[in-house]
């Protein structure tokens, strides 16, 4: 193929995918088509020169990843995956936006063949993508780049930029060198309201260059340009690379290239038609793809499959491969015989962050892939695996990380570490914070990212701190979350159930609630089956009424204790008393009706305690029963003094008992 006709083709690739994306949005009356259009020449480099994948096994665990952070311009990666020979067919991309469809409106990490994360949030894709480069440098320096060595690929928009969880990971990912991290940056100066001069006229270059990341430019539609830069882009060996595309938004259409007007609304028939005769198209061809297309784009699909195989290959014939292999499909069914559990004497003080790090302890030899680390608060948490050191530049070795004061990003870049493979990540912070990581938390649970998210200080018993860091909504705010699991476990027994329950729920994300102040271990010798089976279920019977049930009490966490003390003082009284201990809402709503009617039986009036809102228990107790908790902000105060303000004694505890029964 002479060097002319070679060119000619890859402008036809290009082209291709700017008319695959014009059809399916105009067919669906929805969608953003400027985006598409103006990254196509760099889109169409990246895949057709650089990207290592096997369309044959989309999740070839050593495939360079490729993120579309933004998920906007969806019908250009949608249009690749077709292009090179994923099961994504031209049907597919005619059911763009449609319900049930393989191509919805923004890409969906299990949903598209060949979708490594769910985009569209801005930013997110950039951080979840830090996520997978530190993933792979970790995996690297234990297993050998025979065994994975790969790149991370990313496109951004200016939405990206301009959002704070991508300047976060960003600068995180500067400072941990990873330099197999490469970001092209669709540079087009538009936003939906207009130029991007109304808001953000910063040197986008010059603060990544402040980031410590190797920057370039290039005119984002020479591809030679752009070849060129990610070339040096891979030469880099000590940073990671941004490369500012500068494009044009909506590139080949006469009326609307370079306006806002093409960054979110079809073109219009008439439109479509002019740009197609424009860029070279049938104006009466649509979703039309010439043979020589598909034969160019695929002729590399038998080599890219061999690479694949050599690698199994490789990893079929040693030790280390095999331990590979383990990692990438970890098998925790039998996690309950293998760990021994941390245990302590009923009545032993223990705050469950603490208890907590016993149990990080514990499982830490039998989850290999268990790495994390918190928002600057190790110290206060507790959440570090004591045993390993810290990844820093140049050593990834380690089992633990400093994320820093970065709760947004941090739990952003768990995602990715989690969609990757080869890690279970925890992250770490005040429960307050949850605030500041919410929309990662949310992507994790659509997407079933197995990621573990361990929230310390989780009442107002914080006490002096005050208000502004005592969650009495956070809780009931997380668990209105579909496929998330809160647990609130209420000492080291129960916080060791909740831990195995957040290790073996691989399908989603699981939030261990934990005490900053020390609770006495309850005496679970009443629980059928023990405490880790009994936790599972998400409420379980912890003490039994003496004589005739007379009230129920359920509460969870460090009110368990006091729920307790009451049961003590209402059966002195001859007030036949049950305690449930409630860890999990949500696991406790999953169970068989018959289960939970045997353990809030309904002809029994129930009271219920958490130091939180009470919005949400009338679930529980019913339109008889009671609820104590906070439904305002709380106060700076010592801890002693705010349970007598907020009602959560042992006196009022009874006095409202009492009251259900009269």
């Amino acid at each position: 193929m002479s060097e002319s006709t070679q060119v000619s083709l890859d402008q036809l690739c290009a082209t291709t995918l700017r008319g695959l994306a014009i059809d399916a949005i105009q067919k669906a009356n929805s969608g953003h088509p400027g985006m598409p259009m103006g990254m196509a020449d760099a889109a169409h480099v990246l895949w057709s020169q650089f990207l290592k994948f096997d369309p044959s096994s989309p999740d070839w665990p050593d495939r360079d990843r490729f993120v579309l952070s933004a998920g906007h311009g969806s019908t250009l990666q949608y249009g690749l995956l077709h292009l090179y020979g994923f099961p994504l067919t031209i049907e597919d991309l005619k059911q763009f936006r449609q319900l049930h469809s393989q191509t919805p409106g923004h890409p969906e990490r299990g949903h598209t063949p060949g979708i490594e994360t769910t985009t569209g949030p801005l930013g997110q894709g950039l951080a979840n993508a830090v996520g997978m480069a530190l993933a792979e440098a970790r995996l690297r320096a234990e297993f050998g780049p025979d065994r994975m060595d790969h790149y991370t690929y990313v496109i951004v928009g200016d939405g990206c930029m301009m959002e704070g969880v991508a300047s976060e990971a960003a600068s995180l990912a500067g400072h941990l060198g990873l330099d197999r991290l490469v970001v092209l940056y669709d540079d087009n100066g538009i936003s939906i309201d207009g130029s991007t001069r109304l808001t953000f006229t910063e040197d986008v270059g010059g603060r990544f260059a402040a980031y410590d990341w190797h920057v370039q430019y290039c005119d984002g539609h020479d591809q030679a340009s752009v070849a060129e830069a990610i070339r040096n882009a891979k030469a880099e060996s000590r940073r990671p690379s941004l490369i500012l595309c500068h494009t044009v938004i909506g590139k080949g259409s006469p009326k609307l290239a370079g306006s806002h007007k093409v960054h979110g609304a079809p073109l219009g028939a008439d439109e479509v038609a002019a740009t197609k005769r424009a860029i070279g198209l049938d104006p009466e061809q649509f979703f039309h793809v010439a043979p020589a297309v598909y034969a160019h784009l695929r002729a590399r699909n038998p080599d890219r499959m061999a690479q694949r195989q050599a690698w199994e290959q490789r990893l079929a014939s040693d030790e280390a491969g095999q331990r590979l292999v383990a990692r990438l499909t970890p098998d925790f069914s039998d996690l309950e015989e293998r760990v021994i559990w941390p245990s302590q004497p009923v009545g032993a003080m223990l705050a469950t962050r603490k208890a907590g790090n016993q149990v990080i302890q514990a499982l830490a030899p039998h989850v290999p892939g268990l790495f994390g680390g918190s928002a600057d608060l190790g110290h206060s948490t507790f959440a570090t695996i004591d045993s390993s050191g810290y990844v820093q530049k140049g050593d990834y070795a380690g089992r633990n990380i400093h994320w820093g004061i970065r709760e947004h990003a941090m739990t952003a870049a768990a995602n990715g570490l989690s969609t990757h493979g080869g890690h279970v990540p925890f992250v770490s912070t005040f429960l307050v914070f949850h605030d500041y990581m919410r929309p990662s938390v949310r992507l994790a649970a659509l997407m079933g990212c197995q990621a573990v998210h361990v929230y310390t200080h989780d009442s107002i018993f914080v006490g002096e701190d005050g208000p502004t860091h005592q969650p009495v909504e956070t809780l009931a705010a997380m668990r209105v979350i579909p496929n998330h699991v809160t647990l609130r476990p209420a000492d080291l027994a129960e916080t060791g159930a909740a831990w195995k329950i957040a290790i073996q729920r691989t399908n989603g994300p699981t939030a261990l609630s934990l005490t900053r102040q020390n609770l006495p271990e309850l005496d679970h010798s009443a629980c059928e089956g023990g405490v880790r089976a009994a936790v599972a279920k998400g409420a379980y019977l912890l003490q039994e009424a003496v004589g005739e049930l007379k009230v129920i009490i359920v509460a969870s966490g460090s009110e368990v204790h006091l729920a307790v003390a009451a049961r003590d003082v209402l059966q002195a009284e001859g007030i036949g008393t049950r305690v449930v201990s409630m860890p999990s809402c949500e696991l406790f709503d999953a169970q068989p009706l018959a289960y939970r009617l045997q353990v809030l039986p309904i002809q029994v009036r129930k009271l219920s305690i958490e130091a939180g809102l009470t919005k949400g228990w009338e679930r529980y107790v019913g339109p008889d029963g009671d609820s104590i908790g906070i439904d305002t902000f709380g106060a700076s105060a010592p801890d002693k003094v705010l349970a007598q303000v907020y009602g959560l004694t042992v006196d009022n505890v009874v006095a409202k008992a009492k009251r259900l029964l009269s």
